[in-house]
């Protein structure tokens, strides 16, 4: 089997977890965060590297854009297939680098994909990193990232198992149409009391299952088992209501790659966090978290058991 990867400092944590009767072979699961940078130490860490100027409080975009909660929701579903079922194992790579100085959720050639702009996104390299030797800092990480979870995905997919991309969002989409110089003081902008509340507030949960043609590549059965398990929970599903499978993605690139593989997904941020802080750290909010990322955990157990092959039903013998 290809060799599974391993953890990269400065670029992604890998970890993984086998029940008690798990084969040693791939995986049955990998769940990739790629937004998963949300500590006010993993932004330190590389600003500290950084020779250009920047703008000045960027660690409030960082705060209002980074993925908290990810990262815990997908170890959780992790957690939870393994703990269910001793005879699966689960890869969990979660990124280093944070999204405010490049997106690795991002073909930096995007430029070639299509606008970005038709995705609601934000650039892989921001307008605002400047210094040649910061882009071939960011670039380099971005690079190593992109190989790592390649190699993880050929591991786990190549051999027939599943993916979890979760992500989680802003409560509301609010009125900045790019990322540039002035992105904090738009952003205080648009979050100022008067306005705050205005914007159009997003689904709790977006399932993000199609490309730009509508055609589904997540795993068969996905979007309408997630539905109907977060609307029994009292949570507000969708299927590609604020975003689809942009090409400009690494999502839609793995997406195209493992057809009915992979599952990508939003989770509203201000549900799983203690408090919605849009310029300061936010802490996860332990229940929430299992409460949101069951319904994903009960779906990959019941895709494992009906399965054939890979992730077909194991014997509990089984070494």
């Amino acid at each position: 089997m290809p060799a599974l990867p391993r953890s990269v400092p400065g670029v992604a944590d890998v970890e993984i977890l086998r029940g008690d009767l798990a084969e040693d072979g791939p995986p049955d699961l990998i769940v990739e965060v790629p937004h998963a940078a949300d500590r006010l130490e993993d932004y330190a860490a590389v600003r500290r590297l950084l020779k250009g100027a920047l703008p000045q409080d960027l660690e409030h975009f960082f705060f209002v854009n980074t993925d908290v909660g990810a990262r815990a929701v997908g170890r959780a579903v992790a957690e939870a297939v393994v703990a269910a079922d001793p005879t699966r194992s689960a890869l969990v790579l979660a990124c280093r680098v944070p999204r405010t100085f490049v997106d690795c959720n991002r073909n930096l050639d995007a430029g070639a994909s299509g606008s970005l702009a038709t995705g609601g996104l934000t650039p892989g390299l921001p307008p605002y990193i400047t210094h040649p030797a910061d882009q071939a800092l960011l670039t380099e990480r971005h690079r190593a990232y992109v190989a790592l979870t390649d190699a993880a995905f050929a591991a786990v997919l190549g051999a027939g198992g599943q993916a979890l991309v979760p992500h989680s969002y802003a409560p509301r989409t609010v009125g900045i149409d790019q990322v540039d110089d002035r992105i904090v003081q738009n952003l205080h902008r648009v979050y100022a009391p008067d306005l705050a509340d205005s914007w159009p507030l997003r689904p709790e949960v977006d399932l993000i299952t199609r490309d730009g043609e509508g055609r589904r590549l997540c795993p068969d059965g996905a979007a309408e088992a997630l539905l109907a398990a977060y609307g029994a929970l009292g949570v507000e599903a969708v299927e590609n209501g604020t975003y689809w499978l942009h090409p400009a993605t690494r999502a839609a690139t793995l997406s195209a790659r493992y057809p009915g593989q992979l599952l990508c997904l939003e989770l509203r941020r201000d549900l799983l966090v203690q408090a919605w802080t849009p310029f300061a750290p936010m802490v996860c909010d332990p229940a929430a978290v299992a409460r949101l990322s069951a319904p994903l955990a009960e779906f990959y157990l019941r895709a494992f058991n009906r399965a054939p092959g890979k992730s077909g039903p194991r014997s509990a013998g089984a070494p």
